[in-house]
């Protein structure tokens, strides 16, 4: 140690997401080597876990100048951060290293620990958690309420996609996580609703992610696709075993949109090698059908088909009343 060493300050961050304690090394090595150790939240969920370590944290609120003192001769104090990473100290600092009236100890932002991909999705349940329990509306909605609000944020998402804007396609991707969070935790609650078997967004991300398993044997089984077309094979044999359908038109949603119902009926019957006649009728749905179902034989989205057409319509309509 350095009598004439202004020290050194290390500001020690950590993520609420990861799991207390589960510190990074460069981590332990500093706490481990500190000559003091503060806090100024004496509930931070860490401090059990570093004093179970032998490290002695301090439980106090130090000012900046406080802090430069310390390290006066060498020394090194480590602050376990808050999750408002001490905002209040680390301005201080700043205005003290500004007035150039200080020999000011060495500055450290050190990352305990870190954010894995898809961890502000626990932020997300928290939220909700909160929404439902403490606002007048979210309280009171049901399945059967909300199923409304699906259907518009999937068609709102839709059109994001396909008017190509990456900031709404951010936001109406949120949207629609939205409500299924949104579901979950109203499932989790169970009720008549639910035939009083509830289930939480963990089973719902656990159902999904066995069935993504299983329905991917070419990634984490054995078996071999190198071609979409191998894949979609892959998916469309083992998805047959697990739902022991009688018809191909089972599992086939009769409300959404009349010409994404046509395509996919007769992709359906096309993938199971059926060849049925249309049926025949007078007026436009049959029309219609017809159309569709050439469109998806032809690989065409119908329904987008449509939607892009509608929208050079809606142009040329916009076109046409700034004329007047």
């Amino acid at each position: 140690m350095n009598a004439s060493s202004p020290g050194r300050i290390v500001l020690l961050t950590t993520s609420h997401r990861v799991a207390p304690g589960l510190l990074s090394w460069p981590a332990w090595q500093a706490l481990h080597g500190a000559d003091r150790v503060l806090c100024t939240d004496g509930t931070h969920p860490q401090l059990p876990y570093l004093r179970e370590a032998g490290i002695q944290v301090d439980e106090a609120a130090p000012t900046a100048e406080d802090l430069v003192d310390a390290c006066v001769g060498g020394h090194t104090v480590v602050v376990v951060a808050t999750g408002e990473g001490e905002p209040r100290l680390t301005d201080g600092l700043a205005r003290l290293a500004g007035s150039g009236r200080v020999q000011m100890p060495d500055l450290e932002l050190l990352p305990a620990s870190y954010d894995l991909p898809g961890a502000r999705l626990l932020d997300l349940v928290q939220v909700m958690d909160r929404i439902r329990v403490e606002c007048p509306w979210s309280s009171q909605q049901t399945h059967k309420g909300l199923a409304k609000y699906g259907i518009e944020e999937a068609y709102e998402l839709v059109e994001a996609i396909e008017e190509g804007d990456r900031d709404e396609l951010r936001e109406e991707l949120g949207d629609v996580l939205l409500q299924v969070v949104f579901h979950a935790r109203i499932a989790e609650e169970g009720g008549p609703e639910d035939d009083d078997e509830p289930f939480s967004i963990d089973d719902v991300a656990g159902g999904i992610v066995t069935k993504l398993i299983h329905r991917h044997p070419h990634v984490f089984g054995d078996e071999t696709a190198s071609t979409p077309e191998e894949v979609k094979e892959h998916w469309l044999r083992t998805k047959a075993v697990e739902k022991q359908r009688t018809s191909v038109t089972e599992g086939v949603p009769l409300g959404q949109p009349g010409l994404a119902l046509a395509a996919k009926l007769a992709s359906r019957a096309r993938t199971a090698g059926l060849e049925v006649p249309l049926p025949q009728g007078e007026g436009v749905g049959y029309e219609l059908l017809a159309l569709a179902v050439r469109a998806e034989t032809d690989g065409v989205d119908p329904e987008a088909a449509l939607r892009a057409a509608a929208r050079a319509y809606r142009d040329a309509i916009r076109a046409s009343e700034a004329l007047r």
